[in-house]
């Protein structure tokens, strides 16, 4: 091409060119803002059960120390270990020789106390009518008044130390005051118990029924007793709330527990408070010094915002997100979340009904990026809880 031409054709060779590179611009571009595929679902207002979980600890209903309660030598230890034992049982046996005799002696006292007494009384009784025929004194008479008081004074005191010994000979026989189950003898045949240090001699626990010891602070327990109050949660009498136990390995208890709101203080160390529950164990099953879970139904939200779990994003500040679709693009959005009901969320704020939630797809989005939604199919092996 000659020189006139081609300055006569530049301009219209550059403009293509131009053109050309712009195309593949266009290109790169829309390979870049390629939509991702995420899956979504359309967030609804579900009716669902509103429960409070709080840790707790299994407590005997009645914990009895066995103490002796006299000094002396064990001489038989009745009971078998870890069995169940009623109230009044004999569980140990004292050598109750000391004792025996000590209430002999005493025995004895009272049987010489009442024989003075006879015979001061027959004299008062003898010489009232002499002192009334001037036959004996004043003096004499009021003698033996008062000697006749005085023997039925030691008829008394020799009474009352029949009655010492008779407890304390009672003592030798070592019972239980409760029923329940008595674990270890913490004591041997042969060993000597002191009355003074009041040996421990075994334990017995009343494990049916058992407390539930769970912790809450004081702020918790107001909307708790606000809700018993207006009737929200679901009374079995005037001062008990009906409870789930949860054991350690996540099973349901089978019998319900009650939650009892007498008797309670507040840490003033920790602002807490210790709430009892008190639940029935006839196989028991819940043992003291186990640790279990305590579920309070709240009440029935009808209006309740339910999201499957992998849907809430956790920051590293502590604050909860989702991610929404609008206009084909992401949004994330703070959510507050509360309990979890049947394996779900629910979110209490920041999530409104009809929102395109995100559940899968999150790899390769952001806020802003372009996505192509699909409606989120629930998997077949996931578990209610």
């Amino acid at each position: 091409m000659t020189a006139p031409l081609l300055r006569t054709f530049r301009p219209i060779l550059l403009l293509i060119s131009a053109l050309v590179a712009l195309s593949g611009c266009d290109q790169v571009t829309q390979v870049a803002q390629q939509p991702t595929l995420v899956s979504v679902i359309t967030v609804e207002q579900e009716s669902a059960q509103i429960t409070t979980e709080l840790p707790g600890r299994v407590i005997a209903t009645k914990d009895a120390q066995i103490r002796t309660r006299v000094t002396g030598i064990v001489q038989k230890i009745v009971f078998k270990q870890g069995a169940t034992v009623n109230a009044g049982d004999i569980l140990f046996l004292i050598d109750p020789a000391i004792y025996q005799a000590t209430y002999d002696q005493a025995a004895a006292n009272l049987q010489k106390a009442e024989a003075d007494a006879f015979a001061q009384n027959a004299l008062a009784k003898r010489y009232k009518p002499l002192v009334e025929a001037n036959a004996v004194s004043k003096q004499e008479y009021d003698n033996a008044i008062a000697n006749d008081r005085q023997a039925q004074a030691s008829v008394a005191a020799a009474k009352a130390a029949l009655v010492t010994a008779s407890i304390n000979l009672g003592f030798t026989k070592v019972t239980s005051p409760v029923s329940g189950r008595i674990g270890k003898a913490l004591v041997t045949e042969g060993a000597l118990v002191d009355a003074a240090s009041a040996t421990q001699m075994a334990l017995v626990q009343q494990i049916n029924p058992v407390y539930v010891d769970v912790n809450q602070s004081a702020t918790d327990l107001a909307k708790l007793r606000k809700m018993f109050t207006e009737g929200t949660l679901e009374k079995i009498s005037e001062n008990a709330v009906k409870v789930q136990i949860i054991l350690e390995d996540g099973s349901v208890y089978p019998t319900p527990g009650h939650l009892l709101f007498t008797g309670i203080t507040v840490n003033e160390g920790t602002g807490q408070i210790t709430l009892r529950t008190e639940v029935a164990n006839p196989n028991e099953i819940l043992l003291p010094g186990m640790f279990v879970r305590v579920v309070i139904d709240q009440g029935i939200n009808k209006q309740a915002i339910l999201i499957p779990p992998q849907a809430l994003q956790r920051g590293t500040d502590g604050k909860n997100s989702v991610m929404t679709v609008v206009d084909n693009k992401v949004v994330s959005t703070q959510v507050v979340t509360g309990a979890t009901y049947q394996g779900r969320i629910i979110v209490n704020s920041g999530l409104n009904p009809g929102a395109q939630l995100i559940v899968e797809g999150f790899q390769k989005i952001k806020a802003g990026s372009l996505v192509k939604t699909a409606e989120w199919k629930t998997s077949t092996s996931t578990v209610k809880k």
